[in-house]
């Protein structure tokens, strides 16, 4: 399936004035993969995100949005899934929940078609991770279709296995979570030391993204960028082994685990 077959279908977003379903419907138009006429979206409680593409159809029933939608999106919390009726049939499902596995899926929509994809907060500016597991149902175009929808909000990659999946939902997830942990205990600190809250802000903002994008551009492990700076014995180092000492590993281990645990369906 070419970008151009992609457009010749018609996309339904569940949920599409989410935030999940917001940020992948607005990739789609932005970045012409769909035609405004051929995306539908449909919530509860409406809003004004597709206003700058009228040609976009937004619905409030989702019976109308599935009986229009060649692909169904869910974006929707896991929460509400038990409340919906989708009677979708046939027809590929991409699914944006945590916690509801294929199988579950496949009995609530009566698809077989299923496609679970994990986002995070970052697709909001197309920085997210999307990894996706596909059914054995799941066709070589659905799994074409997925990949270029789920590339619009970020880099999406299929995997395996279900469970990498649920793996995944405690790993990237949680998007900027982790680094907002960690950004908000510098700023904390940074505070205490009496540095003014702009600076403290400009100064722990630049350095975690310009860190990260160093690690990214040099693309190596980053243990060897923390086995260098130890060996350096400098400042750094004596904050580096101080934290360690503190259990910081052991800490971040056991947070991805409580996540993990709790991403299981």
């Amino acid at each position: 399936m070419s970008e151009n077959e992609l457009a010749g279908s018609v996309v339904g977003i569940i949920g599409g004035h989410g935030w999940m379903g917001r940020a992948l419907g607005l990739a789609l138009l932005n970045q012409g993969l769909v035609p405004p006429s051929q995306l539908v979206v449909s919530s509860r409680s409406g809003g004004d995100a597709y206003d700058a593409w009228p040609e976009v159809r937004c619905v409030h029933d989702n019976h109308d949005l599935l009986a229009l939608a060649d692909l169904v999106v869910l974006s929707v919390r896991p929460d509400q899934l038990p409340a919906l009726e989708l009677p979708v049939g046939d027809k590929p499902v991409i699914s944006l929940l945590a916690m509801v596995s294929s199988a579950e899926l496949a009995r609530k929509t009566g698809s077989e078609r299923i496609i679970r994809a994990m986002p995070n907060a970052a697709a909001q500016i197309g920085e997210a991770y999307m990894p996706w597991h596909a059914s054995a149902a799941t066709t070589q175009a659905d799994r074409v279709a997925a990949q270029h929808l789920l590339s619009s909000c970020g880099k999406a990659r299929e995997l395996v296995t279900e469970q990498e999946l649920d793996y995944m939902t405690a790993l990237t997830g949680a998007g900027p979570a982790f680094p907002a942990l960690l950004a908000s205990a510098m700023l904390a600190h940074a505070k205490q030391m009496g540095i003014t809250d702009a600076i403290a802000y400009e100064a722990v903002m630049q350095t975690l993204v310009g860190g990260s994008r160093l690690l990214e551009h040099l693309n190596t492990d980053p243990q060897d960028m923390v086995n260098r700076l130890i060996e350096y014995r400098g400042t750094t180092a004596q904050g580096l082994q101080c934290m360690m000492e503190k259990g910081f590993q052991s800490t971040v281990l056991s947070g991805l685990d409580a996540a993990y645990q709790a991403a299981k369906p």
